[in-house]
């Protein structure tokens, strides 16, 4: 099995440089921004609460433990990001249908018109930011933006490799 220093030397040291560097650079802007959207909505959902929030709309209401697992995050940060989210409505806390004495997270109502209010605003900030982009190159961006997190999150040992997103399906 190759090292990391053996890998390093095949491919070209200069460009996994600049490479680094741009992810670097992009995590700073990211979160300077916050990549919140346009308008009044910018900056206006934490990383943590759209995430948590994006993933009950996706997948369902589930608990705690199984919303840490898909999220590659420890079950006490959970509760503690969904604690606030909880207090403003957004999520409410119900019964598991099988399990009375077990608790599952759901997206609210309120919860749902606000999250797609948040990815309406970061839609359009997507939009602007690509404006003199071809459909293909915001694709191809796309995919190897999904490819490269996903590979953080392997190497990071927390989640399996994401399936590969469809040119049609939702982002």
């Amino acid at each position: 099995m190759p090292t990391s220093q053996d890998m390093t030397t095949d491919l070209d040291a200069g460009l996994l440089d600049a490479l680094q560097h741009q992810v670097a650079v992009f995590a700073r802007r990211a979160e300077q921004t916050r990549l919140g959207g346009t308008g009044q909505l910018r900056n206006s959902m934490d990383r943590a609460a759209y995430l948590l929030l994006n993933r009950l709309d996706q997948e369902g209401p589930m608990g705690v433990k199984a919303l840490a697992a898909g999220m590659g995050i420890d079950s006490s940060t959970v509760t503690r990001q969904v604690a606030p989210l909880v207090d403003t409505g957004l999520v409410k806390r119900t019964s598991h249908p099988e399990d009375g004495r077990a608790v599952v997270l759901q997206l609210s109502p309120r919860g749902q018109a606000r999250l797609e209010e948040v990815r309406s605003s970061r839609r359009d900030l997507m939009a602007r930011v690509t404006e003199g982009w071809t459909a293909d190159e915001r694709e191809a961006f796309c995919t190897l933006l999904t490819r490269f997190n996903s590979a953080l999150s392997v190497r990071q040992g927390r989640v399996q490799p994401a399936a590969p997103r469809e040119p049609s399906d939702p982002a």
